[in-house]
């Protein structure tokens, strides 16, 4: 009785954690419409601005990236499609690897991620304080 009473325990908690992820996730898409961004797209472009790629720079490869934003690869060259074709990021080709491919933040991408960067911030402090007050 007290492994089942355990193991609910611990399914509970997952399912906060989705929900939470969830909300926080359909919260960030809202707000970032605006700008013409959602959660997953600042999310490159803020792994991007941070800049510290296997080369030091800031590029990444997309495996790299696929790492850091937690998108299948698939999933990843489609939303760097979008970026790419709204002049936020553009992809090159690997130096070290000619069949590897580096995705690298444009002009265009650091200022979209400036501007936007208060409101996630501000959202993500929203939502998880909102989760520590059960609000």
């Amino acid at each position: 009785m007290a492994a089942k009473k355990a193991e609910r325990v611990i399914v509970e908690e997952w399912r906060d954690i989705l929900a939470v992820h969830a909300h926080t996730v359909c919260e960030l898409d809202r707000e970032l419409h605006r700008h013409g961004i959602g959660a997953s797209d600042f999310e490159v472009l803020d792994v991007l601005a941070e800049g510290s790629g296997e080369d030091g720079g800031c590029s990444y490869r997309v495996q790299e990236l696929a790492d850091r934003v937690h998108l299948s690869q698939s999933a990843l060259s489609r939303l760097i499609g979008r970026l790419e074709k709204d002049g936020l990021v553009q992809r090159d080709m690997c130096s070290e690897d000619r069949r590897g491919v580096r995705v690298v933040l444009t002009d265009e991408g650091r200022a979209r991620h400036a501007e936007v960067l208060p409101l996630q911030r501000a959202v993500l402090a929203r939502m998880l304080a909102e989760r520590h007050t059960g609000a």
